[in-house]
């Protein structure tokens, strides 16, 4: 267990969930106060002062503003220009949540920061354990996906008190104590792009002409035109707009060329993939050697909806090469895998 004389600094939108779980540990620790963070993408501003009044405790704003703009929004559009599909969520969690909002906190004294996130922190650095990251037990809930590149080091010094609580039971809690979200709807898109436009977004920021191009067919056949490739990505059927005896999917993006390839649906499916710049959490017999390391019966995520495929793992370093008992729907590059043993998270990569 954790000591009661610990400074937790709890990160606060405004959500229920944050709320919850601002609540739920002003009432085990002595010592609690809230940060907000800013992005400079927020639709209205934030009153901190409702926040304290119902936790009865300071919070404190951050402007991170530059450091998000720099890390997530431009990893965000080079990632797209680059024909790959980016995933903004991990890289905040890594480089923002838990990388800048988390110095702030220790500068501002806390040993702790907590969040309302949907997932769980093992045998933490203060009881003397190894510390790793598993599942949130509401399995529907669960974003252990999202945090699945958090490093050793940051998962040590990070609290997630709903780990045990489902969606529904917090969302009891916070009536029952009277909790009210400063926003009353849940954010479930890309927090800067309000529109749902990514490649409206990403023409603005970075003031470039769309350039049409082809679009062929697995037989290298053109089939149609496209407005500009930075609009698609892998597995994509919107906007292709071209007429078949069934729908086309984007199976490829040449950004060299400016080609789309599309195929049909049973063509998407692959039973391989690459993946680099691994961050490897695994038990002490699964520890990186030297050598190439073969993880059997493991299960690979390929994106947040997807269930989940057994699969194998030969990893050297900080690459490596998944191979799937069964083929799996539109392995997108630029997204992250992530390795599961049960409710474990051994570890996560960049697909590429």
């Amino acid at each position: 267990m954790m000591n009661k004389n610990i400074v937790i600094a709890v990160a606060l939108s405004g959500g229920v969930d944050s709320l919850t779980a601002g609540y739920i540990l002003k009432n085990r620790y002595k010592d609690v106060f809230g940060i907000h963070f800013t992005t400079g993408y927020e639709k209205e501003p934030v009153d901190l002062s409702l926040i304290e009044k119902q936790l009865g405790f300071p919070v404190t704003g951050i402007d991170l503003s530059k450091e998000f703009e720099k890390k997530v929004v431009q990893y965000f559009i080079h990632t797209y220009l680059q024909g790959k599909t980016p995933n903004p969520c991990i890289i905040c969690n890594k480089e923002i949540k838990f990388g800048n909002l988390l110095k702030h906190a220790q500068n501002m004294g806390a040993d702790y920061l907590a969040t309302g996130h949907y997932a769980t922190v093992v045998n933490q650095i203060s009881s003397g354990g190894d510390c790793y990251l598993e599942k949130g037990e509401d399995l529907l809930k669960d974003q252990s996906y999202f945090l699945a590149m958090l490093s050793k080091a940051q998962l040590e010094k990070i609290v997630f008190p709903l780990a045990k609580m489902s969606k529904k039971s917090v969302k009891q809690f916070a009536e029952s104590k009277n909790l009210k979200p400063i926003h009353k709807k849940e954010s479930q898109d890309i927090c800067f792009i309000h529109d749902k436009d990514f490649g409206k977004f990403i023409l603005k920021k970075e003031a470039i002409i769309p350039k049409a191009g082809v679009i062929k067919d697995v037989d290298n056949k053109i089939v149609g035109h496209h407005q500009g490739v930075h609009k698609f990505t892998i597995g994509q059927r919107r906007g292709i707009n071209c007429p078949a005896k069934e729908p086309y999917y984007v199976q490829n993006i040449d950004i060299k060329n400016n080609t789309l390839k599309v195929c049909f649906k049973k063509d998407l499916f692959k039973q391989t993939l690459t993946v680099s710049d691994i961050i490897w959490n695994g038990s002490k017999n699964l520890q990186l050697s030297e050598d190439t390391m073969v993880v059997r019966d493991i299960i690979t995520k390929i994106r947040y909806s997807h269930k989940g495929g057994l699969s194998t793992l030969s990893l050297n370093k900080t690459c490596g090469e998944v191979i799937f008992d069964e083929p799996q729907n539109a392995i997108t590059p630029g997204q992250a895998a992530v390795f599961y043993k049960g409710t474990r998270v051994l570890g996560a990569g960049i697909i590429q």
